[in-house]
């Protein structure tokens, strides 16, 4: 068993316990809800839009044609690609981060329910920067 496989069937056990502790209503049931409903939008793995990165597939593509004809202008504009696309990961990701922050970081108001959802996007998040 990988150490990955032991941590995910932790979680699932942290996360079952901590729904079988949490019997009592929601002290902020509209945060409950906002979690839950952004738990279901995370379906997709990843941080920018396909169409997105159908763009920069193509504008990569067209850097390495250029390569024959002018081999340095080839290697700047990839120079860009990269620095602009390194740019727009890092802001995609600290909005993410922000919105996580977000939804518990309440002055204490956020329920076990909300927090366990909540540690489960950031389980997602964290999984995905991984694959990045």
């Amino acid at each position: 068993m990988s150490d990955r496989d032991a941590t995910q069937r932790e979680m699932t056990r942290t996360d079952s316990t901590v729904r079988d502790e949490t019997s009592a209503p929601a002290a902020d049931d509209q945060t409950a809800r906002d979690v839950r409903d952004s738990e279901r939008e995370d379906v997709d793995d990843s941080f920018l839009p396909d169409s997105r990165m159908e763009t920069l597939r193509d504008q990569w593509a067209d850097v390495q044609a250029g390569f024959v004809d002018d081999p340095r202008s080839a290697v700047q504009r990839a120079q860009e690609l990269v620095r602009n696309l390194v740019d727009e990961l890092t802001q995609t990701f600290a909005r993410e981060r922000e919105t996580l922050e977000g939804q518990w970081d309440r002055g204490g108001q956020a329920d076990t329910e909300t927090l366990r959802l909540t540690l489960q996007r950031y389980r997602s998040f964290f999984d995905r920067l991984l694959q990045t």
